[in-house]
């Protein structure tokens, strides 16, 4: 098969691969200018990112802008003439102030999730950031695009749409996700958000190419999804088995010679369930609410009071390969990964597989 680079307005990837951003500390600089080096596209998540700082649980606000800078800059210098994106869930707290630092970083693309990120492009004016919303259904997919449109005559520059087999966040109900139905299958929700898009395209004048997303492990797969009409794809939980990933070894080791069984869902304090690693500390959220030692302010709708447990400091102790206390997201795929590689292999093994399809 023969492959495009992804074009998202002035920046082109030759290879059309976006690595995802997990957080929290799994991506940062170091595998997102891996990624970038490599031809794709690296994106740094911006979630808690400033967890390593010595003031984060004192100061969590300004620890968070502070290791933003310095990811970013610390990215930019890695890979000078790669292509580097950050990921932010509209959910989090002091969401436009680090949207704007990662503007005044001058980050190519930013990316965002868990809800609609309806003020974007007031955020980006007058810059070269790029902004991608990431979209669970045709739905929303339509809905941000016409908002964006009537308020801001702004058309997305991309979009990415996530699947139900993707890891961490999902933007489906359980009921949706365990019922498996056809409505929710990548291959459809492509075809559904391209044909929404259509009149929007048509009036700019402009395709908006759309990034496909959740369960995505092998070229085969990605071949596939290119000919349903996707310009691009979305990795996440294949990059963590990598030497690059920013993860520490016992983090990585845990998803190397998995079970299909040990990846299933868990409650969120972000209101949908996730995708994650079955630990004891997911059974023990399953049985009861783990109360909130210290409330880091990560979520603008969670209320630690009632919250089952503070999914900011899960994922703090995931990196530490606390499987007790720690909150490990996975796709569906997760357990065929057997070995850690270099990304430069990755890549290359994945463009390989896509050329013989």
């Amino acid at each position: 098969m023969k492959i495009s680079p992804l074009q998202i307005g002035s920046l082109f990837a030759p290879v059309p691969i976006v690595q995802g951003g997990m957080g929290v500390g799994i991506s940062l600089s170091g595998l997102a200018s891996a990624v970038a080096n490599a031809g794709g596209i690296g994106v740094i998540s911006g979630i808690q990112i400033g967890f390593q700082e010595p003031d984060f649980y004192q100061n969590s606000v300004r620890a968070n802008q502070r290791a933003l800078r310095k990811e970013i800059q610390k990215a930019k210098e890695q890979s000078p003439k790669g292509i580097i994106g950050v990921n932010f869930l509209t959910a989090m707290q002091r969401y436009t102030e680090m949207v704007k630092i990662a503007v005044e970083e001058k980050i190519d693309i930013i990316f965002s999730g868990a809800g609609l990120p309806v003020e974007l492009p007031a955020l980006i004016q007058g810059s070269q950031t790029k902004i991608i919303p990431i979209v669970s259904s045709a739905k929303a997919a339509a809905v941000i695009t016409k908002l964006w449109g009537r308020k801001y005559n702004y058309l997305p520059d991309a979009i990415v749409v996530e699947g139900p087999e993707a890891g961490g966040h999902l933007g489906f109900s359980r009921e949706e996700l365990e019922g498996n139905t056809r409505q929710t299958q990548l291959p459809v929700l492509i075809q559904e958000v391209k044909k929404v898009l259509q009149p929007f395209e048509a009036k700019a004048n402009r395709k908006v190419p759309l990034i496909a997303a959740g369960g995505i492990f092998t070229g085969a797969d990605i071949a596939k999804v290119l000919k349903l009409g996707a310009s691009g794809v979305q990795m996440g939980t294949r990059f963590i088995a990598t030497e690059e990933c920013d993860a520490p070894p016992q983090f990585k080791q845990l998803y190397i010679g998995l079970q299909k069984g040990q990846i299933g869902l868990i409650n969120s304090p972000v209101g949908l369930p996730g995708r994650a690693l079955q630990t004891s500390f997911t059974e023990e959220v399953a049985k009861h609410s783990i109360p909130v030692k210290k409330c880091l302010g990560c979520l603008k709708t969670c209320n630690p009071k009632e919250t089952p447990y503070c999914i900011s400091e899960a994922l703090v102790q995931a990196t530490k390969g606390n499987q007790q206390e720690g909150l490990f997201f996975a796709g569906t795929n997760a357990y065929r990964m057997k070995e850690i590689v270099k990304v430069e292999e990755l890549i290359g093994e994945l463009m390989k597989e896509i050329h013989m399809k």
